[in-house]
């Protein structure tokens, strides 16, 4: 079974920044996987942010390109997204998935995601 844990998320003011850890867990399999950051705001779908491969390919949404970044550990078991310059419009709570296959900038290409972790940006 494999489960996907964010952490990181808080209230910030405009302008700050934030670093997201999003760290798997899959009984005795390997943990290394293609990972997806998505944000949903309020009354609004679910919106792709960013994108690691297992061997360090990225991709990232126009939003993201310039202010966002994407990482993963040594051990490709966490997954980090730094971010900064954080604007309220940032707000929402993001979510981390496991790729499995398609395009990565849909939901429907993850099989498995975490709760999500709260992200408030304040003007």
């Amino acid at each position: 079974q494999v489960q996907l844990v964010e952490s990181g998320g808080g209230l910030v003011q405009t302008g700050g920044s934030l670093r997201l850890s999003c760290t798997a867990s899959a009984g005795s399999t390997s943990t290394r996987f293609d990972i997806g950051w998505f944000r949903q705001a309020p009354g609004k779908a679910r919106e792709f942010v960013t994108w690691i491969s297992v061997s360090g390919n990225k991709a990232y949404s126009k939003f993201a390109r310039d202010r966002f970044t994407i990482s993963r550990d040594n051990t490709g078991t966490t997954v980090y997204l730094q971010m900064n310059s954080l604007k309220p419009e940032d707000t929402a709570l993001y979510y981390c998935a496991r790729f499995t296959r398609g395009n990565h900038i849909y939901p429907s290409a993850y099989d498995y995601w975490g709760q999500g972790t709260q992200v408030t940006v304040s003007s």
